[in-house]
């Protein structure tokens, strides 16, 4: 259209991309994304977009595309050319990087590096930005994170990603490109995968109530993440595009909460209470109401590098781009546990 930005996304399909595209056309973008081709379908998270007829192919189109190929990935940024960018493809599962190590480093570290390169051999004048993660601090002993504190990865994942990290920094000086980097903290929602810790106990609380699921099995339950709700981060994306310079930002709650504090929430909101028994892997999570155990540990569940305690200080975004968590993390759980206890509902009369 004319007059409208065009954005360009990578990642698309998941909980951010889906989000950050709804916003994008709310704020009138004409929006292009990018698929892997499968044999199966994985845009559930956006079909009522490309079903909306009046939106399909006149402000909204997906373009098949890979972030292990450069010709594919110099195409559609010479195609497309976009305002902005928003490279938020990924291998994103911590506990995955570890078996498929090589590939999470083709996807997440170098797949940046060839949008970049894009960028640099196209001449385009566009804005990037770069999905990074709160894995980047790892072990770090300091307490909360900023911008400044160095960083330590303890997976292949937030590896991959460190290199993604600091290579958006060198084209950023070396070639004048519009590049940032958003360390985004745990950002959860309705949307979240179901292979993802907040997700699956959402999930399983629901379907355990309902008698659907015996029992949750989880690995540390005293993890500590700082957790929030994904669609107010991808408005954070899309302020870290609209500064004058570009700049790297942290996006957090500056609050913490362990992964068992996230089980008793997710419980609670069904009107369960969980009791705890026994330690390390022979820990026990029982109903209160009846006795019935319902939360046990699998060691499976744990990563080779455990992760123990992240934590965000969101400052530097809040002075410079406006950008401030609403959500709490009692009113994150609640969100996701009334969806998903409504489509566990419908399981039970189907």
């Amino acid at each position: 259209m004319k007059g409208s930005k065009t954005a360009l996304i990578s990642g698309i399909t998941g909980q951010d991309g889906s989000y950050l595209t709804e916003l994008l056309i709310e704020k009138g973008y004409v929006v292009h994304g990018i698929i892997r081709r499968s044999s199966s379908f994985n845009t559930f998270r956006i079909d009522h977009l490309f079903k909306n007829k009046d939106l399909f192919n006149s402000r909204f189109f997906l373009h098949y595309g890979d972030l292990t190929d450069s010709s594919n990935i110099n195409r559609l940024v010479e195609k497309v050319q976009p305002d902005e960018i928003y490279n938020l493809g990924a291998q994103s599962h911590v506990q995955v990087s570890f078996e498929v190590p090589e590939y999470t480093a083709e996807v997440d570290g170098i797949g940046t590096l060839r949008f970049l390169d894009a960028i640099k051999d196209t001449g385009l004048q566009t804005r990037f930005y770069q999905a990074s993660t709160s894995e980047l601090f790892g072990n770090t002993q300091e307490f909360p994170q900023t911008e400044k504190t160095p960083f330590s990865p303890r997976s292949p994942y937030a590896a991959a990603k460190l290199y993604a990290y600091w290579i958006v920094v060198n084209y950023r000086e070396a070639y004048k490109i519009f590049a940032c980097n958003g360390i985004l903290f745990n950002h959860e929602s309705e949307r979240r995968g179901r292979t993802f810790v907040t997700r699956k106990i959402t999930v399983a609380a629901s379907e355990i109530v309902l008698g659907l699921q015996e029992k949750l099995l989880l690995g540390n339950l005293d993890s500590k993440r700082d957790w929030g709700y994904a669609p107010e981060y991808v408005e954070g994306m899309w302020r870290i595009l609209q500064v004058n310079e570009p700049d790297d930002y942290i996006l957090a709650t500056n609050e913490a909460h362990t992964v068992r504090e996230f089980v008793e929430e997710s419980f609670k909101a069904l009107g369960e209470e969980i009791i705890w028994s026994g330690s390390g892997i022979n820990e026990r999570g029982n109903l209160k109401s009846n006795g019935k155990e319902v939360v046990g540990i699998n060691p499976r569940f744990f990563r080779p590098t455990e992760v123990d305690f992240l934590l965000g200080n969101p400052s530097k975004a809040n002075e410079k781009l406006g950008w401030k968590p609403k959500t709490t993390f009692n009113e994150l759980v609640k969100l996701m546990i009334a969806s998903d206890f409504e489509k566990a509902k419908l399981r039970t009369i189907l």
